[in-house]
Order: structure tokens, then sequence, then C-alpha cells
């Protein structure tokens, strides 16, 4: 692709207004630096502002917009903030994911050299499969999936098919080959047998086409212990939807912390980055915020749009972007989360001169 990418950007709450705008800063540097051509940046309204200003947290009108743009940058949401109806509403992440059918929520965790990482040895990537599971506000035509007989029942239910296990497993296994060649199945099938179990058989399946790839697979709860006591042996990981979240929050954590733990939810043709982390509301408007994870997610969309367009020059942007990151860290800037006393401008300038100094 030789054109303009069009990107969307959905600012969000909290600190997103702050940590959103430093992406872009640090993706139009690397572009630059790469010699690949500026983003057109199409600002959209999502969240608290859209409320007040169109009735809705994700206004039809963004929905449009965005099936137009070649990948958009989500900025985080505090949707328990919200007035009702809105609050009781899918909050906006999940709306957008399940209406472009954003299927695998890919979250990286390595650890930073010079950060307060747990297991700074950290290199892996949960890949979740992002539309079914136990998670009921997604996995349902219409409606939350959940449900109370009386008041004091509440009932849910999961959703596992082959369609949707098989297209998560070629996206972990084909993202395997592109890193260190093992993969592990995280499943509870010795107890959810029919539904978890299709899960690991299906994974099992898939495996049989990539050979050069080393697999193994690993019960929920001993994966737990496995990432705290090795997670450096760890390559790609592969889970459903909720013990996919989990996983690679515990993940992130061990990685640094959520404030550096980036990700992007993708389809085969659409793509959003989206940092892990939450809203922040105690510190928005204080350029407190860290935009590591922001600006990360932003890294890994580019790379996703040089993957599937066969773009160089974006593909060389995404690796701008995290060795910017990483140098400024390792170099002793950093946001007072990980121990430095930089603000989000500081920190997004360290950034941007190391892109530009490479």
């Amino acid at each position: 692709m030789t054109g303009r990418y069009r990107l969307g950007v959905m600012p969000g709450d909290g600190i997103g207004p702050e940590i959103v705008p430093a992406a872009v800063r640090v993706v139009d540097a690397a572009l630059a630096a790469a010699g690949a051509q500026p983003v057109d940046w199409h600002e959209l309204p999502l969240g608290a502002s859209a409320i007040d200003a169109h009735g809705s947290a994700v206004p039809a009108a963004t929905l449009a917009a965005l099936a137009a743009l070649d990948g958009w940058l989500l900025g985080p949401h505090d949707s328990a903030a919200y007035p009702e109806p809105y609050r009781s509403q899918l909050n906006p992440s999940g709306a957008i994911r399940k209406r472009f059918d954003l299927y695998a929520n890919i979250r990286p965790a390595r650890g930073f050299a010079g950060g307060t990482a747990i297991a700074p040895d950290t290199d892996l990537v949960v890949v979740r499969e992002n539309t079914e599971g136990f998670y009921a506000d997604r996995n349902t035509h219409a409606g939350t999936g959940e449900f109370m007989p009386t008041a004091d029942v509440a009932i849910c239910h999961g959703v596992f098919t082959r369609t949707a296990i098989e297209r998560i497993a070629r996206t972990a296994f084909e993202l395997a080959r592109r890193r260190r060649n093992r993969l592990t199945i995280v499943h509870k099938a010795n107890v959810l047998q029919l539904t978890s179990g299709l899960f690991k058989r299906v994974c099992l399946e898939v495996a049989e086409g990539y050979p050069d790839v080393a697999v193994d697979d690993i019960h929920i709860d001993a994966m737990t212990v496995h990432l705290l006591r090795r997670a450096s042996s760890f390559d790609v990981v592969v889970a459903e939807n909720m013990f996919g979240d989990i996983l690679s929050d515990l993940a992130g954590e061990l990685a640094g912390s959520l404030g550096t733990a980036p990700s992007i939810n993708a389809s085969d043709e659409r793509c959003m980055a989206q940092a892990s982390h939450g809203s922040a509301p105690d510190i928005a408007g204080t350029g407190l915020a860290n935009p590591v994870a922001m600006m990360l997610s932003a890294g890994m969309l580019l790379d996703w749009l040089g993957t599937r367009h066969g773009d160089r020059r974006a593909a060389d942007a995404a690796v701008r972007v995290e060795d910017g990151v990483r140098a400024a860290v390792r170099g002793g800037v950093s946001t007072r989360d990980l121990g430095g006393t930089a603000s989000t401008d500081e920190f997004t300038v360290a950034v941007v001169e190391r892109i530009a100094g490479a």
C-alpha cells in the first residue's frame, strides 16, 4: 500500500484525551522516520462526551465512519460512571468489537529494561478469543446472555463454536511462526468437558497444520502458577475469552504493569488499538497518565497494517514505536507509576526525540 492510511481516533474518557493524542504524536514521528506517508486522522465522538452531545456512548455516525477507515485508536472508557440507561448497555469497546466481529484480542507482555517488572524476562503474547466463551455480553445475537429466574438466582451461559475456535487458533499459530514457534493452549477441559473440551480439541486439530510449532496445553488454574514461576518459558498463549482476559492482565503485571500492557482487537479486515488498562478518572487532567500502553497499542496497529498490506514502511514504523518507548524507559524517563518523574507530555517528547534520532 502506497497511499495514506485513514485512521480513526476515539479519545474516550478519563485519561484518554491525554494518552491517545500522545500515541498519535508517536505514530506520526515513527512514520516520518520510516519514510512513510503521514496518516489522515479522523477524530470521532465516543464515551461520556458523546452521550452529552449525541445521546449515545457509541453514536451511529461513529460506527458508520469506522467502517470506512483502515484502523482505529480507542481510548479507555469509564462506562461504570455513565448515567442510566447507558451504564447498563454494552460498553463502547464491547459494542465496537461485536459490531465489527473483532474476534482476536492480542495482548503482548514484555518486560522493560529500566522498568519495574516483577518478571523482567517475560516475553509472551496472549491471544484471546474475543467473541464467545463465558463473557455473556458478547456471545449472543441480542441481549446480554444473562438472566435471573428469581431475585436470588443469576444465570449466564457460555458459547463455544468450532468456527470461532478455528480462527483464533490459526491467528495464534501464525503469530507463533513470527515469534519463537511455541504455542500453549489454555483450557479447563478436565471439568468443562464439552465447552472447554471443544476449545482444546479444535486447537489441537489446527495444530496439525503447523508441524513446525511446538504445542502444549495447560489447565487455566495451573497456568496462573506457571506464569508466576516461569513466565519467560512461554511464547504464544491461546485461550477463550475470560481465561485470556485474566491471564493477559496477570502477564501484563509481571512484565511491568497494566500501564505498559498494549493490545489490539482485530479481525481479518479491521484492527483497533486499545490499551489494556482503564480510564483512571482519579488522575485525569493532571498530566500524570502513563501513555506507554496506548503508544505500544498504536505500534501494534501499524504492524497489523504492515502485515495486511505488505507495507514494509508501516512495519518499520511499528518497530520504531516500540524501540522509542523502550529507549525512553531504559534511559530513565518514565511516569510516576513506573518510578519516574516525567509528565505524560514529557515522556511523549522523550519518545519522539528517540524515534527521530534513531
